[in-house]
């Protein structure tokens, strides 16, 4: 059963509007003024939130803002329920972030389709990674929501890269999101040296370049096609569009983001401590999670010794020589570029420095 906090400080129009909804078999929070709603918001974290806007000390403006930023509440869907319907007003909540708005009086259908309309919005934005360029358009027309968005990404292109081929380089000025719609890519990491450190390989389904497109500035690493490789391409305007007007598809990027950096922060801790043989028994564990070799068994890994070598943060020869050890040891299986993960609990255990 979802759970709905309606936030309002008239009394008959909070109990009709919460029969509504209860009737509608949803579990119903009610607040009577702004204050309550936010402490409300933050104990039983609601799937959706209708908030009147005209309230005493603390109005549904102020709700709002409080609760977007609160990493706890800020992805909750939000309707604002008001007597007032001046587009001005109307404006100013959906550039704070609201995601509907709905005027009083309205009809009981009214109310039980927004917040079906939201919910389902809400549930589709929370999914996995979606793993086609049917699911990148879903996603986007999903995250559109406000009308100002419709016209959006509808000049999406898709371009091919062959092996090899840069997609992006680090320095250029980052103008565009890259969606994989098919083939690998692997990002990496230049030194004073002149040096290439793999920061991370991406496959179908993956956004790439996202990064660096809420601030001004260049690509910080070099995005290379590991073989045939097909790329939607959306401008960044669009990108920050949906970050800047719709709280879920934030949410979204925010976890990407926090995944990565957390990631890239434990590999350094491992580039710094680790010895290369844990070193290479993650980085084989890890590509295996990320299922970028769709045509052989999810033990089988495709990769140069050369790309592994500098995902591990070690010298070809030596990455030979561990991977001879953990064959030796029957851990692994090679023939050419392919890598046989023979078990996989004995890898973990090598990571954990057994």
């Amino acid at each position: 059963m979802k759970k709905l906090l309606l936030i309002e400080d008239n009394s008959d129009i909070r109990e009709t509007t919460q029969e509504i909804l209860e009737l509608a078999d949803y579990e119903v929070f009610t607040a009577a003024n702004g204050k309550q709603g936010v402490e409300l918001a933050k104990s039983t974290k609601p799937d959706l939130i209708i908030c009147d806007i005209m309230m005493p000390d603390l109005d549904g403006y102020g709700v709002l803002r409080i609760l977007s930023k609160n990493p706890e509440t800020s992805n909750i869907p939000f309707i604002f329920l008001t007597a007032k319907a001046e587009k001005s007003d109307v404006r100013k909540g959906m550039n704070l972030g609201a995601d509907d708005y709905i005027t009083k009086p309205f009809e009981e259908a009214e109310l039980l389709e927004a917040v079906e309309i939201r919910l389902k919005r809400s549930e589709s934005l929370k999914k996995d990674a979606h793993t086609s360029l049917e699911g990148l358009n879903e996603f986007m027309e999903e995250a559109r929501g406000l009308d100002e968005l419709k016209d959006l990404s509808k000049d999406r292109k898709i371009k091919a890269y062959r092996k090899k081929e840069v997609i992006y380089r680090e320095d250029d000025y980052a103008n565009y999101l890259y969606y994989i719609v098919s083939g690998k890519v692997k990002c990496i990491k230049t030194d004073g040296f002149g040096k290439d450190f793999v920061n991370d390989i991406y496959g179908k389904g993956a956004f790439i370049g996202y990064m660096n497109l809420l601030e001004d500035g260049e690509y910080h690493e070099t995005a290379i096609a590991m073989e045939a490789t097909e790329v939607a391409v959306i401008p960044k305007q669009d990108f920050r569009s949906l970050i800047h007007k719709n709280r879920d598809v934030a949410a979204n990027f925010i976890k990407m983001l926090s995944g990565n950096l957390q990631d890239r922060e434990k590999r350094l801790l491992q580039l710094a401590y680790a010895p290369v043989r844990e070193r290479v028994a993650d980085a084989l564990l890890k590509l295996k999670d990320k299922g970028l070799t769709p045509n052989l068994s999810p033990e089988q890994l495709k990769i140069s010794r050369e790309d592994l070598a500098s995902i591990v943060g070690t010298a070809k020869e030596s990455l030979i020589r561990t991977l001879s050890e953990l064959k030796k040891d029957g851990l692994v299986d090679t023939d050419g570029q392919e890598i046989r993960i023979m078990d996989e609990n004995g890898l973990k255990k090598v990571t954990a420095g057994f």
